[in-house]
């Protein structure tokens, strides 16, 4: 099941994906709506990790373009350091849950 996560400092939307990917997930990582909703909009996600500096607007709208192309888990992360850590603890269970339901 792939994820996209969208953040709006690439710097640490970098990080999340080497984690993810380190670790066997299919993940693709933007900081722009734009990118975002074109790629959700593929439907070939199944999760979608939106980082705490995406304003609520921006959220709010994104959130409904996953619902409308079957993405089956958001999850809203705010991360801490370690970030692998982080990354590790809070988004791969729920990612690993979501795929389990599919």
């Amino acid at each position: 099941m792939r994820t996209l996560v969208l953040g709006r400092t690439p710097a640490r939307v970098t990080e999340v994906l080497a984690t993810l990917r380190a670790d066997g997930f299919d993940a693709e990582g933007v900081s722009t709506d734009e990118e975002a909703r074109r790629l959700l909009e593929t439907g070939e996600f199944g999760a979608l990790i939106i980082g705490g500096g995406v304003e609520p607007d921006s959220r709010a709208a994104i959130k409904e373009v996953a619902a409308e192309h079957r993405v089956r888990r958001v999850i809203d992360g705010a991360l801490t350091a370690p970030f692998d850590a982080y990354v590790r603890r809070e988004f791969e269970p729920l990612i690993r849950e979501a795929a389990s339901k599919g």
